[in-house]
């Protein structure tokens, strides 16, 4: 039996939403669905699998795939009914541009009111039989949504959520709990209160912790502005075990710059670019290795992914570019393709 990989296979999170599902959803077809999605990674040789979200996805709000009002509307202290000079100050915000509308409005002391985050990872982690991650939208990004009328600033608003996902978190049984921030690298000045308020809730998880960064998905188009590298005191500053990094979409001299992570976080790097629907081919995967290996040294990456959630492309094109992952990382290493056992 060969040894296990170096360099781990992983997703960042969304699939497409079968049509089937959509078609006819129910909670049988949601299984089915779920279960259709880990099998398709076993069965690529992705070593670390996750849900595809499918259960989060809001058909009136395709713009973010769910990954907030999945996570807010069930809150204590978040109304989802909004009036019309709320909607008018909500466009007004910089940074909006891709809502028309807030996913609520704070109105009242932050809870975790109704939100089941443990029942939903267990629901999914039953169908895996490889390693499990369990992806979370990160307090900076809700809080930055959402239109507040309680607190005293969005930093606050940030706090409130994190101690609300902290306390669902702590009982999330998961290999890996990933927390998703998308809107962070379009301002990166905020990093401080940022890192401090997503702590909390890294700190409240039992095995991996992980961050997810991305300049936004947003039709295939990216939506915020910035560079890595005005974010590496935010990234040194997180109590995590591994980030998980666009990268293939980005400029490849940019990625020089994870030289300055800590070397106790691992490395995640995006070798697949979402944003493009040609399937990348098991070369191209080992070639982008190779040559971040070569920038930021041998060993330094611990992980391999997309850029970003899947959700957006078809999913034929999808499983092509999960195939690609496990095919050019077993290259890389000089081993034969790894299939589920």
């Amino acid at each position: 039996m060969s040894a296990a990989p170096r360099i781990q296979t992983t997703v960042v999170g969304s699939y497409p939403v079968p049509d089937w599902l959509a078609a006819a959803p129910s909670e049988q077809a949601l299984a089915d669905a779920t279960r259709v999605v880990i099998h398709t990674q076993e069965q690529a040789g992705i070593d670390l699998v996750c849900d595809g979200e499918l259960y989060r996805f809001d058909v009136n709000h395709p713009e973010t795939n769910g990954m907030i009002e999945y996570f807010v509307r069930p809150l204590d202290g978040v109304r989802t009914r909004m009036r019309f000079e709320e909607l008018v100050a909500y466009r007004s915000q910089r940074g909006m541009g891709f809502r028309t509308r807030p996913p609520g409005v704070v109105d009242g002391p932050i809870g975790p009111g109704a939100l089941d985050l443990p029942h939903a990872c267990a629901r999914a982690k039953a169908l895996a039989r490889r390693p499990f991650k369990f992806t979370i939208t990160g307090p900076h990004m809700l809080a930055k949504v959402l239109a507040n009328r309680h607190y005293k600033s969005v930093d606050e608003v940030a706090f409130a959520l994190a101690d609300a996902l902290a306390a669902q978190v702590r009982h999330v049984d998961a290999d890996v709990v990933q927390l998703d921030e998308a809107n962070l690298p379009g301002a990166p000045e905020e990093w401080e209160w940022a890192a401090a308020a997503i702590n909390r809730v890294l700190d409240a998880v039992k095995t991996r912790p992980a961050v997810h960064l991305c300049f936004g998905n947003y039709g295939g188009q990216s939506i915020q502005k910035g560079t890595w590298g005005q974010l590496m005191k935010y990234l040194n500053a997180l109590h995590a075990d591994h980030i998980v990094m666009e990268c293939a979409h980005r400029p490849v001299e940019e990625l020089a710059v994870f030289r300055e992570l800590r070397p106790e976080i691992g490395m995640g790097l995006g070798v697949v670019d979402i944003k493009r629907t040609e399937i990348e081919s098991a070369d191209q995967i080992a070639r982008a290795i190779e040559a971040a290996e070569r920038t930021l040294g041998a060993g330094r990456v611990r992980y391999i992914h997309p850029d970003c959630g899947f959700w957006m492309l078809k999913r034929t094109i999808a499983d092509g570019k999960i195939r690609a992952l496990a095919a050019g990382r077993d290259l890389f290493e000089g081993r034969s393709a790894q299939k589920a056992a």
